[in-house]
């Protein structure tokens, strides 16, 4: 359990400080090249969710959120820790990310967003700290899934 706690801290603590840091040095709107043309800081601030569907429904958020992280605090609590560690990094990183973006809607109703990448000439929506331990967690379950098949059958 203390890997999942370590876990979950971690995001939320880099999450919070990248984002208030953003907020305090940085204007909407800027940006900063880290990369040209592939790696941006920008500050962004969104009402919605990813690509920034559902603009503005705040409660939907909380809702959803709220169900989430009981669910994944519930199946946390119910892993068998030594067999299933790859699933408790998975669903700590979830449990962090749904977090630091609970924690923005709550005290800002909004989320503040800088990561901005430009793939092959697109512009990915802006994204943080949070969105990514969110993806990389269920990329980590989607992984875990898989090989859990494959050791069943």
């Amino acid at each position: 359990m203390w890997l999942s706690f370590f876990i979950v801290v971690s995001s939320l603590i880099i999450d919070q400080l990248s984002k208030f840091l953003v907020m305090k040095y940085m204007t909407i709107g800027q940006s900063i090249p880290l990369i040209d043309h592939f790696l941006y800081l920008t500050s962004h601030r969104n009402q919605g969710a990813a690509w920034g569907i559902l603009q503005g429904k705040m409660i939907f958020f909380y809702v959803v959120t709220v169900l989430v992280v009981t669910m994944v605090v519930l199946w946390i609590k119910k892993l068998d820790v030594k067999k299933e560690k790859l699933l408790l990094i998975a669903l700590s990183l979830i449990l962090g990310g749904a977090l630091g973006n609970l924690i923005d809607r709550v005290l800002y109703q909004q989320v503040t967003d800088f990561i901005n990448v430009y793939i092959f000439g697109y512009d990915f929506p802006i994204f943080n700290i949070a969105d990514s331990a969110l993806c990389i967690g269920v990329l980590l379950m989607g992984i875990d899934a898989v090989l859990d098949v494959k050791k069943r059958g």
